[in-house]
This record gives structure tokens, C-alpha cells and sequence, in this order.
């Protein structure tokens, strides 16, 4: 496994990050005993970063992994909190269910633009203060934005960018890929670690998956790229890949994905719309009195899911 510095965070990582998004209630929903053996195995194997969120509700997957292995990763997680109160909750909760005195990454989650940061400062302030008291090691933001990477890379106070990756820029809300790329050299040039998301448009991009691995890995510009992973056999062909990048064109070749994810809808939805409210991709509508999924414009994050007073949403 190739290990780098996370940018100037004195952190080091695997360049393959666990995304622990899929295993939670937000997507496959497993239990906390089969979600930390997956977790597990991929700590065995030599994945040590694991990217996570408080909306994921996947902390005590993670801390039965480091339970069952007595390996203590490089977390990173993520909140939506923007003032003090709601930081300290936040930051408190991954404390806790984690087992953990600190943290190595905390982010601000889903930020737009220099204006949605300042919209938070009270949260970054709170973080910041945890960070020189040691409980946090490095701040940050998550982003599906260009716009936000350009701000954060100016500004000093932030460590890390957690932006969206792939070959074809699905779920980048502002702009395309090349240009994404141009804001990330600009961080990267600026000292900040960068980690990348969604790399297959949240497994849109599966039957391209060679050319979506061989784009992201050829990015200079990203120390880690988060991938989320279902199962110990997801686990080990990722690491395969990752132990060997300069073959692992030949060793995918023939890889058919075993199922295309969709996000499904289900008979009781009440047509509320706080779903497309929430979604941040214009990937939902109401038509026809139904909520309808736009397929090109969905990456599969399951947030809609979260906002559903019903749970009719599921991403499966």
C-alpha cells in the first residue's frame, strides 16, 4: 500500500481511503457487527484512513473495526453544524461513540462557496480552538463545489479539501472536471491535503470503472481517494488495485460490477418535497404527483434519504 503525508497535517495515509458512507443506514444499512468486520479487514490489509460523517451514523461500525483489530486508523469526519453549540454536539458524539480522547480530521460537510464558510465560522472557530488544544489535528471542508475549493484554498486556517473526483465531474454543482482540476492544483500548490470523493459517481460510473480508477490515481494532486465498500470482497479487490497501481489496468479488465446502485423511491412516499429541497444536485422533481429521480444528475449520496420524514428513499 502506497502511504503519503495528508498534506501538511503531518498525518499519513493510505492512498486508499475506506468511504464509510455506503455501510450505514444511508445506503446498505448494515449492522454494526457486519459493517465493522468489513471495516476490519480493510484495516488488516493496510488501509489506514477512514473518511466518515455525523450523518452517516457509521462511528460505532468504525470503532468495532479498531475493537476486532486494535488498529487505530486516521479518522476523518464531517458535520453541518455552524454554530458553537452544534460543533461541540457534533465533535462530542464522534468522541464518544468512537471511544476516542481526539480526532484526526474534522470538516465542515458540504460547503458552497466562501459565503456558505463564513455562513459557518462560529462551528470553523470551535473546531479551530479544538485543534490548539490537540482533540482535532486538522480542519477542513467536504465540497461539491469549485467555488468552495477556490476559497479554502486561500485561507489558512483550513488543512483539507475533501472534493469531488471522477473522469466524467458527476455531482460537481458548478463547473466541470477540468476545472475542479485547476481549483485543486491551486489547493494542492497552497500546501493543503486533498482527498477525493465519489470517484465513480457514487456507482454511476461502475462499467467504466477501469478508466474511472485510471483517472483518479493519475491525479497528482490528490494524497488519498475515498472509496466506499460493501463488502470483504469489495475490500480485497480495492486493495489489490491499490498494492499494485501500475498493473491494475490489466488485473480489472474483465470486472463487471455485480449490480448498478439506484436510488428507489417507495410506495409510501407522502410527495412531501423536502427531499428536493434537500438534494444539492437537482437530481429530484415532483412530476406528475411522484418524485422523479434524474439518473444523470443522482450520485447516489443517500442525503435525500436522511431528510425523509417517511424513509421512503433508499439508495440499494
Amino acid at each position: 500500500m502506497d502511504y503519503r503525508e495528508l498534506g501538511n497535517t503531518g498525518l499519513i495515509v493510505s492512498r486508499l481511503c475506506f468511504g464509510g458512507l455506503v455501510i450505514g443506514p444511508l445506503q446498505k444499512n448494515m449492522s454494526v457487527e457486519e459493517g465493522g468486520e468489513v471495516v476490519a479487514e480493510a484495516l488488516r490489509l493496510g488501509v489506514n484512513f477512514i473518511d466518515t460523517a455525523d450523518l452517516y451514523d457509521t462511528y460505532r461500525h468504525i470503532k468495532r473495526a479498531m475493537d476486532i483489530t486494535g488498529i487505530k486508523p486516521v479518522i476523518a469526519s464531517k458535520s453541518y453544524a455552524y454554530d458553537k453549540e452544534g460543533a461541540k454536539r457534533t465533535v462530542d458524539r464522534a468522541l464518544t461513540e468512537l471511544g476516542l480522547d481526539s480526532i484526526d480530521c474534522f470538516l465542515m460537510h458540504e460547503q458552497e462557496s466562501e459565503h456558505t464558510i463564513r455562513g459557518h465560522r462560529e462551528a470553523l472557530e470551535y473546531y479551530l480552538e479544538l485543534k490548539r488544544q490537540g482533540v482535532i489535528k486538522a480542519v477542513g471542508i467536504s465540497t461539491h463545489h469549485i467555488a468552495a475549493v477556490k476559497a479554502a484554498a486561500r485561507m489558512p486556517e483550513i488543512d483539507i479539501i475533501h472534493p469531488i473526483t471522477n473522469i466524467s465531474g458527476l455531482g460537481i454543482c458548478d463547473g466541470t472536471m477540468e476545472e475542479m482540476l485547476s481549483a485543486i492544483k491551486e489547493a494542492y500548490d497552497n500546501g493543503k491535503a486533498i482527498y477525493g470523493m465519489k470517484p465513480f459517481g457514487g456507482g454511476n460510473l461502475l462499467l467504466s470503472f477501469k478508466e474511472c480508477l485510471e483517472f483518479v490515481t493519475s491525479i497528482p494532486y490528490l494524497h488519498s481517494i475515498a472509496i466506499g465498500m460493501q463488502s470483504i470482497e469489495e475490500v480485497h479487490m480495492n486493495v489489490e488495485l491499490f498494492n499494485d497501481l501500475e498493473h491494475a489496468n490489466e488485473k480489472i479488465r474483465d470486472y463487471k460490477p455485480a449490480n448498478k446502485k439506484k436510488l428507489h423511491v417507495d410506495f409510501w412516499c407522502e410527495k412531501c418535497g423536502t427531499c428536493i429541497q434537500r438534494c444539492r444536485q437537482k437530481a429530484l422533481s415532483l412530476e406528475n404527483g411522484k418524485i422523479s429521480v434524474d439518473y444523470d444528475k443522482c450520485v447516489l449520496c443517500g442525503y435525500c434519504s436522511s431528510s425523509c420524514p417517511v424513509f421512503a428513499l433508499k439508495v440499494y
